[in-house]
């Protein structure tokens, strides 16, 4: 990873790796594999988190950044109180570890209400968009961004 790193020039906080509960079945190695990469810089997503074999011990143990809700817990939450408790709490506890949240598979208004008052600050999913290569990203987001500073009133 380092000479990645080095390679590409890219610092290495800008660069974050999402890693799935599976992967930490050999706790020892993972953990020492992740302290590696925290203390090089690098930013560890925990995907999927709550679907697989989500052990809380794993999140004072390792260094994780950001724990990433799975779409299963989203898809009925506006009228599932169970995936809203589940949700909130999942987020409620990332914030007393000092980690950020990211949620995917939105694709409602009232998905993203849940998850906006509940202060989920990033999400992911259709209601924004379906995946695109990098050259549709940039004529959507980024190129009326450019003409509107590019073009004071």
């Amino acid at each position: 990873m380092r000479q990645i790193l080095v390679e590409s020039g890219l610092e290495p906080q800008y660069l974050e790796l999402e890693i799935t509960e599976s992967m930490m079945m050999d706790a020892e190695l993972s953990t020492e594999i992740l302290k590696e990469l925290n203390d090089y810089g690098v930013k560890i997503s925990l995907d999927d988190f709550g679907t697989g074999y989500s052990s809380l011990s794993y999140l004072k143990l390792l260094p994780i950044h950001k724990l990433k809700i799975d779409r299963s817990f989203i898809t009925d939450i506006t009228m599932n109180p169970s995936d809203q408790a589940i949700v909130a709490t999942i987020i409620s506890m990332a914030k007393h570890f000092n980690m950020n949240v990211i949620v995917e598979g939105i694709e409602t208004q009232g998905q993203l209400d849940f998850l906006t008052e509940n202060a989920c600050k990033e999400i992911q999913g259709y209601y924004f968009s379906h995946p695109l290569p990098a050259t549709e990203v940039e004529k959507a987001f980024f190129t009326p961004v450019r003409k509107r500073f590019d073009h004071p009133l």
